[in-house]
């Protein structure tokens, strides 16, 4: 099985290559670095920890987007080219195939997540830098393997990223639903009970990406070993949980 699944993960890589997505994650470092010192001529006070926020903020999100678009658009050209169908007319189990492409964009994840890290150390503690890098690396996992399950399940580009956009989005903002939820401005009632219900049900089914690659660990210190066990555990049971989801549906479609 290794030996089917590691020429796909390279010609996967070869794939991002060629998109020159690196280059573009490097085109968006540079800009960041240089509205960062931009900003740093105009903040009064605390200009470092500034730059730190912003600049976190801006690669977190910019990593998030390509990784997505990236899987999306690249999987959806698989299956309009009939490049899957081709690869699956071989002697090769579909498991293979997925697994194959799934280390293909780990192994960018990954490189995408180092990349955007590295410019922290300007600004921030190196040990705190590669604790914010290695929560990335995590969430950047979640989103490639939320991304493999909806292009299988949905097929089209814009309605896979649309898909991608609104878990990422839901997952990061949660936590203030719940606070929203659960102190409301008017009297209890009922309704609110239901709301309440229902929005701590989400939060039960969604992984805490709320707590995942925050910005104050490089301002005011990292988390505990504990919390980062936490995340890894997290993030392997939800990567388990999506990836057996996108292989079932690969099983059951019909080519």
């Amino acid at each position: 099985m290794l030996r089917h699944i590691l020429p796909i993960a390279r010609y996967t890589l070869l794939e991002a290559l060629r998109n020159r997505l690196l280059w573009l994650a490097l085109i968006l470092v540079a800009g960041g670095l240089g509205f960062t010192q931009f900003l740093q001529q105009i903040a009064i006070t605390e200009s470092n920890q500034i730059q730190a926020a912003l600049l976190a903020a801006m690669l977190r999100v910019g990593a998030v987007f390509m990784l997505a678009a990236f899987v999306v658009t690249s999987m959806v050209r698989e299956f309009n080219d009939k490049v899957m169908e081709l690869i699956l007319a071989r002697p090769l189990r579909r498991s293979s195939y997925f697994f194959g492409k799934l280390a293909g964009y780990a192994a960018v994840a990954l490189a995408l997540a180092l990349i955007f890290s590295l410019p922290l150390a300007l600004f921030a503690p190196p040990p705190r830098v590669a604790l914010w890098g290695l929560s990335l690396a995590c969430e950047l996992l979640l989103v490639t393997a939320f991304a493999l399950f909806c292009v299988f399940s949905l097929t089209q580009v814009m309605s896979a990223l649309a898909a991608v956009a609104g878990f990422y989005l839901l997952a990061r903002s949660i936590s203030a639903l719940q606070i929203m939820a659960a102190h409301p401005l008017s009297d209890t009632s009922l309704g609110q009970r239901v709301i309440n219900f229902v929005v701590d049900a989400i939060a039960f089914l969604l992984p805490g990406l709320d707590r995942m690659t925050q910005t104050a660990w490089l301002l005011y210190g990292a988390p505990g070993g504990a919390e980062i066990m936490r995340l890894l555990a997290q993030t392997g049971a939800y990567a388990l949980l999506l990836c057996g989801a996108a292989l079932f549906d690969l099983q059951r479609k019909n080519f």
